[in-house]
């Protein structure tokens, strides 16, 4: 299976949350690569000072080519995970056709809904060569204790687009982990975080 994490808006979390599905994938026995597709590296910094098992592999891979080039090396693998750049409209297009489902990561505010509109427009351009491709949204970095996450989510409603049920809060513990090459199950497993991280997983799974 193969999860592309896509969004026309930067500071989404894409990264943070390509890494903690890759590693809530891993956890479970699967082998997963998760490749870097986006030109800034942050899933490939992050590895550099990756901490304890390591138990996916990172690669880096930010060419507008991607689709043409995944298949020999998905073949070695369980699940692909694809951390996408913002704005960049031609390796989006690349990352949406090797995909199996795209995952929009949406942050409670206007313009994040705004942009998650344009980022629906290119994965239906991209369903023409793939009518089987699936596409979700997951509110990411919501409030806790907000009424924003409901109000956003009502108005992605109009999109057409699957919304899961379970959403990643802003937490601190993300970007702690994140700074010291971890994740948040790794540093306290029974954290809301984590918690957070394996129910999403859970329904991303299910929605596979």
């Amino acid at each position: 299976m193969v999860y592309a994490l896509v969004s026309q808006k930067g500071g989404v979390g894409k990264t943070t949350l390509s890494i903690h599905l890759a590693d809530a994938l891993a956890r479970r026995g699967a082998r997963v690569l998760l490749i870097d597709a986006d030109p800034q590296a942050s899933a490939s910094k992050w590895s550099t000072v990756r901490a304890g098992e390591n138990r996916f592999s990172v690669v880096g891979m930010a060419k507008p080519t991607l689709h043409k080039e995944l298949a020999p090396i998905a073949a070695d693998y369980d699940h692909i995970v694809i951390d996408g750049p913002p704005r960049i409209h031609e390796l989006v297009k690349s990352i949406i056709l090797a995909a199996d489902l795209v995952l929009i990561p949406v942050q409670p505010s206007p313009p994040d809904v705004w942009a998650t509109s344009e980022t629906v427009d290119l994965i239906n351009d991209g369903r023409v060569f793939n009518e089987n491709l699936k596409t979700v949204i997951v509110l990411n970095r919501k409030i806790v204790n907000t009424v924003l996450g409901r109000d956003v989510r009502g108005a992605l409603q109009t999109l057409d687009i699957p919304i899961l049920s379970a959403d990643i809060s802003q937490r601190v513990a993300f970007a702690e982990a994140f700074a010291s090459g971890q994740t948040v199950a790794a540093l306290d497993p029974a954290s809301r975080a984590a918690q957070e991280v394996e129910a999403f997983v859970d329904e991303l799974t299910e929605e596979a």
